[in-house]
């Protein structure tokens, strides 16, 4: 069995709400989050999930919020003697910006989407504005884009579990390691979200929906469901990992 290891790589931030992750829950407090570009390391191909911002913000402030620091694209690629040239494959989790503006650079690479998130990023509803279809158009153009429409395995230790949640085509990385399996979630969480503060669980909720959601009930139980199906949690926002260079550690 191939089994990997998973290296949270900085590629932007962004400041806002605390509520912003957590719907109806913690509004009122400034918070940063880290938005990651993960390296999957194992097997023959090389693989990332998710490519992070073009251009991100980079200050001291930030870096300090979050714990960790922050790189564009190359120099995130070459912590691990990578450059975006070497990329074979790109896993998205979906397609909100903030995921996929690096896209482009990958010239190489196969990029693995769900057929919801492709259709929306061309026909965005109003309210989410987070699609923005330049960052995509390059790689469709060229071939290099699979549009799965459910559960698949991408290569063997790394698999792919439809879960819309924070959006409609959500798609949740499933990777084996040496200790178990690691959840890279489909939607955009914090480990909050996962594991709620006492006062969420005395109101009888195991998990807290995404603060952006498409259906706050079919959030909710998409969340549970990760969380009950791996052994290491990844939530695609969370600080922590932003001075954890590998997982499992």
């Amino acid at each position: 069995m191939s089994t990997f290891k998973i290296h949270p790589i900085v590629m932007g931030t962004k400041i806002f709400d605390h509520g912003m992750m957590t719907y109806q829950h913690a509004y009122g407090k400034p918070y940063t989050i880290p938005i990651y570009c993960w390296y999957l390391e194992g097997g023959d191909k090389k693989i990332l999930v998710d490519t992070g911002e073009m251009k991100p913000i980079v200050s001291q402030e930030r870096e300090a919020a979050i714990g960790g620091k922050i790189y564009t694209f190359e120099e995130g690629l070459a912590l691990y003697g990578l450059k975006p040239e070497d990329i074979d494959i790109v896993v998205h989790t979906h397609l909100h910006n903030d995921h996929c503006e690096n896209d482009y650079k990958c010239v190489n690479a196969t990029f693995y989407v769900h057929e919801a998130e492709l259709k929306r990023i061309h026909d965005p509803h109003p309210l989410d504005f987070r699609y923005l279809e330049d960052y995509i158009t390059d790689v469709e153009d060229n071939g290099q884009v699979v549009a799965l429409t459910g559960d698949a395995e991408i290569v063997p230790g790394v698999r792919v579990m439809h879960t819309p949640a924070h959006t409609e085509g959500g798609m949740t990385v499933l990777v084996d390691t040496e200790k178990g399996v690691a959840a890279i979630t489909g939607f955009c969480i914090i480990m909050e979200n996962l594991f709620p503060p006492k006062e969420v669980r005395a109101m009888e909720m195991e998990v807290i929906p995404c603060g952006t959601v498409v259906n706050s009930y079919q959030a909710y139980d998409n969340i549970l469901k990760v969380k009950n199906a791996a052994d290491i949690l990844l939530p695609l926002h969370e600080p922590r990992f932003a001075a954890t260079p590998t997982i499992p550690e």
